[in-house]
């Protein structure tokens, strides 16, 4: 069987190694916490503080409503590309024969194909479950901006509402960056209908481009200068 498979098995768990092992890295490691998502949550952290200043929340609501929009538009192209890939089922001999006509692809009966299609209904689906949690995620923390206290209100620690707050919102953009991943590492996951061992370039290179985006990109040099972060040397221009 692994004469016959072990590119395959070799190639999906790498790819699996490469996510999960990117996933825990930016969100567990020591450096977690200056990346893209830990700098912009202590930013939340600074907004729930000023919107317990404001009497008119309307602006903070309308910002989350934005950020739910975008959400609730990928979920939507999830369903669209799940859709797609259980048509694609349908028209395995069809779509064997174009692959076979491409140079390297690798030999492969019609159970191999269909492994290769469910493998990316399998992530898009977890993207889909992704992307829905968010958004209702976000859709608490309006509530929560709805029902925070008036200025006027004597609080004697605001600091623990606002962190709730935007605790509940950091946790809508950590599940909604989990769906935006599961996108970066389905496209990955297509270089598997060339050849198995092409999900190692395929998936390394998903891994570079998350890590130079979320540990030094501009946007992050720029965010952590707001915060009076010395970040010199330390970003490209990506």
């Amino acid at each position: 069987m692994f004469e016959t498979y072990g590119f395959d098995l070799i190639g999906v768990t790498w790819l699996l190694v490469c996510w999960l092992g990117y996933t825990y890295y930016s969100e567990n490691s020591r450096f977690a916490r200056t990346n893209l998502i830990g700098s912009i949550g202590k930013r939340r952290e600074l907004w729930m503080i000023q919107m317990l200043g404001r009497d008119n929340r309307m602006v903070d609501i309308q910002v989350i409503n934005s950020l739910m929009d975008v959400v609730r538009f990928l979920a939507s192209t999830s369903i669209l590309i799940i859709a797609g890939l259980l048509a694609l089922l349908g028209s395995t001999d069809k779509a064997i024969l174009l692959i076979m006509d491409l140079p390297f692809a690798a030999p492969g009966g019609r159970g191999v194909w269909e492994l290769k299609v469910l493998l990316l209904i399998l992530v898009f689906v977890y993207a889909f479950f992704k992307f829905m949690w968010a958004m209702r995620q976000y859709t608490y923390c309006s509530v929560m901006v709805g029902a925070a206290p008036s200025p006027n209100t004597p609080l004697e620690e605001p600091e623990k509402v606002a962190h709730s707050i935007a605790r509940v919102a950091t946790l809508a953009a950590r599940h909604s960056n989990h769906g935006t991943r599961a996108y970066y590492f389905g496209l990955a996951t297509l270089s598997w209908f060339v050849h198995p061992l092409f999900l190692i370039p395929g998936a390394l290179w998903v891994v570079l481009v998350l890590h130079r985006r979320e540990f030094q990109s501009r946007t992050l040099a720029h965010i952590r200068r707001s915060q009076g972060d010395d970040v010199s040397g330390d970003v490209t221009d990506y």
